[in-house]
C-alpha cells in the first residue's frame, strides 16, 4: 500500500501541528496532494482506468475547496502551504 500509517504520520508531522493533528487544513491539503501525485502517476501508466480518474477529480475538488477556505480564513497560512507544497492555481 502506498499510504501507510507511518507516511501519514510523517505528512501530518511535517505540515500539520503534530502527528495527531489530522484535522488541520494544512495537513489535509498535504495528504490530498500526496494522494493526487500517486493517482496521477497511476493514470500515466493506466490511461483507461476511469474509476481512478473520477477519484482524482473528486480529490482535486476537495483540495481546492480546502485551499479556498484557508485563503478566506488566513491568507498567510494559505501562501505558506502553497509555497511549501509547490501547488499552483
Amino acid at each position: 500500500m502506498y499510504l501507510t500509517k507511518e507516511i501519514k504520520e510523517e505528512i501530518f508531522k511535517k505540515h500539520g501541528n503534530g502527528t495527531t493533528d489530522t484535522g488541520s487544513a494544512e495537513g489535509q491539503v498535504a495528504l490530498f496532494t500526496h494522494r493526487i501525485n500517486h493517482l496521477t502517476n497511476h493514470l500515466k501508466q493506466n490511461r483507461k482506468d476511469f474509476n481512478t480518474e473520477r477519484s482524482l477529480v473528486k480529490i482535486v475538488g476537495k483540495r481546492r475547496s480546502l485551499l479556498d477556505y484557508l485563503k478566506k480564513k488566513d491568507i498567510n497560512r494559505y501562501r505558506a502551504i502553497i509555497k511549501e507544497l509547490g501547488i499552483r492555481k
